[in-house]
């Protein structure tokens, strides 16, 4: 990639700290503790690792053990009441204790971060665009036309459908996987030397996962760079790792390559992680029967299409077109396609975010074409929603107790006892110790963060869940508690459930009934097995090969046989 006339060779000959196949990365003995309630908490314990020229290094562990505190520690980017020890070695340049004059220096140009959220780490008053030039501006020297140039470049590199709509747009009006790839953009801007990846796919459909995953392979082939990749899925980590990390409670249990840690494991907690990986079936299609039901569906749509209005530069839009589909009571349907394709926006509209703009939609026996805002309360208590970046769905103000509590609060149908009581129970459900409760949104991990969302969702024990992507942010282990959490509850109280999400796997553990969007409209639907083993329509054969293969070997073949297909 160009930067800004300065030759990639010449950058690398540039750095005086590291040698022809020195390390990048040197980690000894690094230590994280956090002040709290009167004491040091340790978060991450005696971590020592290397990462060479050209390696991919992947840490893996259950949320809160500690894999991306000990990788923003390196950056300086940890809380005031952190407290870091031992030594990290940037190209020969000591992070631990830096100034701020050589992390300013470092980041972005030698080592660059894609974080986890998006939402919470773009800034919202600015656009994406605004926000890439200013990035390259800092470390080289180029005009603003020059800058622009590279950010589209940048934004069409990572498979924006339109980069200069994005790069004229704020965050908040991309969907989430659309602010996962411009932050991608963002961070490969500088070409940076190292690359720390936390959960780069986290958001992204299989089809966009499969293209990044294939980007961040090139950059670091091409110009011989580093990454440390952070994730809970177990998938990615067999596609691009070449050595592997796994901790648990905030030190390293065990490490080897890719292939031994998949198919050699020695610890038990490692073989524990590796065995709750959700895997795509590969069972016999069963024919698609459809169920005569005798009950009302909770909820029903017909012909619906929902219209983004024109804002500034960006033009109006029709983001759903013509969608029709029903979900019953005890019935798990899960939407699909990639991001963009409408089924956030399809969620938004059933929980009355946004207007209806032809067709009818029912919710819960609400009409929702022509609601008015006391029927929208009312329907609302019967609704609940988990959304998909938990960290801006919190308020950074409350504790997470006040959080799950303001849905009883607003129903005007609790006690302050039967509250308390409740929100433990649904602390208890998300198994999230009781104590959490008087934590910030900020003091948990991202994986926790989600759980809160899932608890608060809960609350009023709705007639329908409304969840995007609602194990997105949870590694393996949890994730795969969390959806027995999830079925075990929606069984018990036999609550309807639309499911948003682009984990096919989990969809095929979880789902009864799925349906399949791809730029707004509906292109195929019926039982999961009918689609995942015999899938008809085009789009949705290309999102199932898409998926990654928990298995370096398989996953390896595939991918070249995917690249062999496009020559």
């Amino acid at each position: 990639m160009p930067t800004g006339g300065t030759s990639v060779n010449a950058r690398v000959h540039e750095r005086p700290g590291r040698g022809v196949g020195d390390p990048i990365l040197e980690v000894s003995n690094l230590g994280v503790e956090f002040f709290v309630n009167g004491e040091w908490v340790p978060a991450a314990i005696d971590i020592n690792y290397t990462v060479r020229p050209g390696e991919v290094l992947a840490i893996v562990g259950e949320s809160g053990s500690g894999k991306s505190v000990s990788s923003m520690a390196l950056l300086g980017l940890l809380p005031d009441n952190a407290r870091i020890t031992g030594s990290a070695l940037l190209n020969g340049v000591q992070m631990v204790g830096a100034d701020q004059a050589t992390l300013r220096r470092a980041r972005g140009k030698s080592i660059a971060v894609i974080f986890q959220e998006p939402m919470t780490a773009l800034n919202p008053v600015y656009t994406i665009g605004f926000q890439i030039v200013e990035a390259l501006r800092v470390h080289f020297p180029m005009p603003p036309s020059e800058a622009k140039a590279r950010a589209l470049e940048l934004l069409d590199l990572v498979e924006l459908p339109d980069p200069e709509k994005a790069f004229n747009s704020y965050p908040h009006q991309l969907s989430g996987g659309q602010r996962q790839r411009a932050m991608i953009a963002q961070s490969l801007s500088c070409d940076p030397d190292m690359l720390i990846a936390d959960e780069p796919t986290t958001a992204l459909d299989v089809t966009i996962q499969a293209e990044i995953l294939d980007l961040l392979r090139s950059l670091h082939e091409r110009l011989n760079s580093a990454i440390v990749i952070i994730t809970h899925d177990m998938g990615v980590v067999a596609d691009l790792a070449s050595n592997v990390i796994v901790m648990k409670s905030g030190r390293v249990v065990e490490r080897g390559t890719v292939e031994d840690i998949y198919h050699r494991p020695k610890e038990p907690y490692t073989q524990e992680l590796l065995a709750s990986v959700p895997h795509l079936g590969l069972g016999e299609a069963t024919a698609d029967v459809e169920v005569v039901r005798t009950e009302a569906p909770t909820l029903s749509l017909r012909g619906v299409d929902v219209v983004y209005p024109k804002r500034g530069r960006v033009p109006a839009f029709k983001a759903v077109d013509d969608a029709s589909f029903d979900i019953y009571p005890g019935e798990i349907v899960g939407v699909v396609g990639e991001s963009g394709s409408g089924k956030t926006t399809v969620a938004r509209a059933v929980v009355g975010l946004l207007p209806v703009a032809a067709g009818s939609m029912s919710v819960a026996g609400q009409d929702m074409t022509e609601v008015t805002g006391h029927q929208l309360r009312a329907v609302r208590r019967k609704i609940g929603i988990v959304f998909q970046d938990p960290g801006s769905s919190l308020n950074p103000r409350w504790p997470i107790g006040q959080s799950i509590g303001e849905p009883m609060l607003l129903s005007d149908e609790f006690t302050k006892a039967q509250m308390n009581t409740r929100v433990e129970e649904l602390l208890d459900q998300v198994e999230l110790p009781r104590e959490f409760r008087n934590r910030y949104p900020n003091e948990l991990s991202g994986g926790q963060r989600q759980r809160v969302g899932i608890a608060r969702a809960l609350a009023l024990s709705p007639e329908i869940l409304v969840a995007d992507e609602p194990t997105s942010a949870l590694d393996v282990s949890v994730q795969a508690r969390v959806l027995d959490i999830l079925q075990e509850i929606q069984q018990r109280l036999r609550f309807a459930c639309m499911f948003v999400s682009h984990d096919l796997a989990v969809i095929d553990m979880l789902a009864d009934r799925m349906v399949v969007m791809h730029n707004g409209r509906i292109v195929e639907q019926g039982t999961t097995e009918a689609i995942l083993r015999n899938p008809q329509d085009p789009y949705t054969q290309r999102l199932i090969a898409a998926v990654p293969l928990p298995d370096p070997i398989k996953q390896r073949e595939r991918r070249e046989g995917r690249a062999a297909s496009k020559e």
